[in-house]
Parts: structure tokens; sequence; C-alpha cells
């Protein structure tokens, strides 16, 4: 499962994305009236005229990327395993996550892994999915023995091709810089059941603990320790930011932009990676290689570089199919199931 795209590159369809993504209250989780006015009667007269020429820019093979790299994975993921049926859902569009499951129902499916393709677990991403998938179960009347992939964020499985694919761009001088895709403090908070860890202690993020293990941020900051590790990298090397943001509430800190605008000043190579996706779409080909890169370039700054995400990568494909082999393995009730 990935999060979705819109059908195609116009306003009429990003407008209709958008309306199904920005709705869904794991997004925006405010009162369902104001979800409306603020989605409706503001983002929805604007945004889609905006974002639409966006999308046109990075449009590939006639389709979206995101689609078309998440179909290449689930494609050479089918092969690298052999007998079993991989199908592609998107939370929002198409091919939906109910079209996905029908199809591997009619194909005499009866042990079902979920798998959203997030690294790091969050409320708008995995758990949005994961509710999704046990709701169109439900309405289906369909029971197979249910798997679920879980978080990875630092498993060797996914770091070490995401190191293999990045030590290509660096070289002496070079800054590697970690750009997550962002999201609101509040709901970085909420995944703190006990109120007392988030924020409120010493570099909360890179101590792990039962308050934090579903939080999204110390999965980020997990992986891109990993990494750094992997690397050798020294602190001067390296730095995390957050981009993305959408709207007046406090998301997470520092923005990808306001990073990017010191590394420039620094007369540093900036290498930029995403590990929070793993198949190239808006944010990377274009949030990040176009627009990030012009403001850098316009603060003055020299040699700028997007590491691609790891899509249908031969050696993250080996490393898919092992973390889903060990899903397979596992089983238990699902906090999402209804």
């Amino acid at each position: 499962m990935n999060i979705g795209t819109p059908d195609e590159a116009t306003i009429p369809s990003v407008r209709k994305y958008l309306r199904e993504f920005l709705l869904d209250p794991d997004v925006i989780d405010i009162p369902l009236v104001l979800r409306h006015i603020l989605v409706r009667g503001i983002i929805l007269r604007f945004r889609p005229r905006k974002i639409a020429p966006r999308y046109a820019s990075i449009w590939m093979d006639g389709d979206s990327p995101l689609r078309v790299y998440t179909k290449r994975m689930a494609e050479s993921l089918q092969i690298e395993m052999g007998e079993v049926e991989c199908e592609v859902g998107m939370r929002y569009g198409n091919p939906s996550i109910r079209s996905a499951l029908e199809i591997l129902r009619s194909k005499g499916v009866d042990e079902l892994l979920l798998a959203p393709l997030f690294p790091h677990h969050a409320q708008a991403t995995t758990e949005s999915s994961m509710k999704e998938a046990f709701k169109q179960l439900s309405r289906m009347k369909w029971s197979p023995d249910l798997f679920e992939l879980g978080h990875f964020e630092d498993d060797p499985e996914f770091i070490n091709p995401l190191v293999r694919s990045i030590r290509p761009h660096l070289s002496e001088g070079s800054h590697l810089l970690f750009s997550f895709h962002g999201l609101p403090v509040s709901h970085v908070k909420r995944a703190d059941g006990t109120g007392k860890h988030c924020q409120k202690v010493d570099s909360c993020c890179l101590q792990k603990s039962e308050a934090n293990s579903m939080c999204y941020a110390h999965h980020c900051n997990m992986t891109a320790k990993a990494v750094v590790n992997e690397l050798g990298l020294s602190e001067e090397e390296w730095s995390i930011s957050y981009q993305s943001r959408l709207g007046p509430a406090k998301w997470l800190e520092p923005s990808t932009l306001s990073v990017v605008e010191k590394l420039a000043n620094r007369k540093v190579g900036v290498v930029v990676v995403s590990p929070a996706f793993l198949a190239d779409g808006l944010e990377t080909l274009e949030e990040l290689d176009i627009e990030v890169r012009d403001h850098f370039k316009d603060h003055g700054g020299g040699s700028f570089s997007v590491v691609k995400c790891l899509n249908d990568n031969p050696d993250w494909i080996k490393g898919l199919k092992n973390l889903i082999e060990r899903g397979f393995s596992k089983s238990g009730y699902s906090e999402f199931a209804e």
C-alpha cells in the first residue's frame, strides 16, 4: 500500500485526489465541520491550480511516477518471491486498496500480508492505510489469515540498500541532508501514550523507549543514525530536516528550506536523501529536485544532488522480500482491525 496520486496531471484530477486525501481525519485531525471548511472552502479552491502544473512537470510514461515506481516495485517483488501474489493498493486514488483486495481474493489468496510502504510509522500514512484495508476487508466479508509488515526504520534490510544508494553521491566536503516528510507536532505527541516523553525529555527522538516506540520523528532519527553509522560520517557532515508543510499548524522542525539556506551559506555541496519515501513522486522529483534545489542555488549554494528513492532497486527488492517473509512468520491481533 502506498499513499496515492492523482489519475492525471490536471486541475480536476488533482482536486479530486486532494479532496479524498485531506478530508481523511487521520491526515487533518481537526473537528469534522472545521476540516470541511478548511479543505473545501479554502484549500481546494486554490491548491489544485498551483499543484497540477507541478505534477505535469514530472509525469512519466503517461502516468504518475509514484504509481509507475510502486507498480514496478510490486512486479519485481513478485518475480523475486515466485508464487506469492503482489498487488498495489493506493490509500487515495487508483488502484484502490479495495480493488487490490478484490484481485487477491479472486486469485484464491488465503494468507494476506498488509504492507504499507512507509518505513516510519505515522498516523497519516501507516495507520490510515491499515484502517482502510481492514474497513474494506470487513465490507467484503473476506477473512484470510492476516499478517502485517510493520515499520522497519533501522532494519538492515532497508538500511543497507539505502546506504549503497547514497554512497556514490558523497565526495570530500559534501553534506548529507536527510529530508523527511513533515508531520504536525500534534500527530507526533499523540504517539506518546505516556504524555511524559515527547519533547519533554532531552534528545527524546534519539532515545529508544516504550513511549516513542511508534513515534514518527523517533523512527526518522533512527534511520538517519543507522545510515550515518554505516557511512562513518561526523556530526558536521549530516543533518535532518522536514519538508512538505501544509497549513498553519506547528510542524516538525527544522524545515528543509531553512536548512538548505544555512548550508548554502556554508558553501558545502549538498546531497539530499528522503528515506520516508520508497518510490519517487512529487515530493522528491519536484519538491526536492526542483523547488529545494532552486532555493539552495538562489541563496548562493553550489553542488546539489538528490538521491533517487529505492524504487525497484534490486538490492531493495531483495531486502523487501526478506522483510515480507519475516512478516509472514508473525501473527497476532491488529489494533487497526474493527
